[in-house]
């Protein structure tokens, strides 16, 4: 059975400091609905309420959660939500595949040759 082979979508903004800031979001379809309505609750757009960082190696660097430190410095608050909300107003879109991949699931079950 293949792995991967997964479509993503996520958002990206870089402040005037050079930080990159990363959210994912569940479809553009509805993040381009929650952009024109605001009355749309987040939980419909957003994969998880988490902020990433990829420390300024733009929109294809390692993400990591984004420390309360950076979030206050670059959007004046601690609060992820906000941050966030800034974050799907002001970035751009970018969509990826994850490849799909074979092979074995389970090393640990030895060698799959006939004896």
């Amino acid at each position: 059975m293949a792995r991967g082979d997964v479509s993503h979508t996520k958002v990206h903004y870089k402040t005037d400091s050079g930080e990159d800031f990363v959210v994912m979001v569940d479809s553009v379809n509805d993040y381009q609905k929650w952009l024109g309505d605001k009355t749309v609750p987040l939980a419909h757009v957003v994969s998880s309420f988490k902020v990433f960082t990829t420390n300024r190696h733009g929109a294809q660097g390692i993400l990591e959660s984004a420390p309360r430190g950076i979030l206050e410095s670059e959007f004046g608050t601690a609060n992820e939500d906000e941050a966030m909300q800034t974050i799907l107003e002001r970035g751009s879109v970018q969509e990826f595949e994850m490849a799909e991949r074979q092979g074995r699931k389970n090393d640990a079950n030895g060698s799959y040759a006939t004896h």
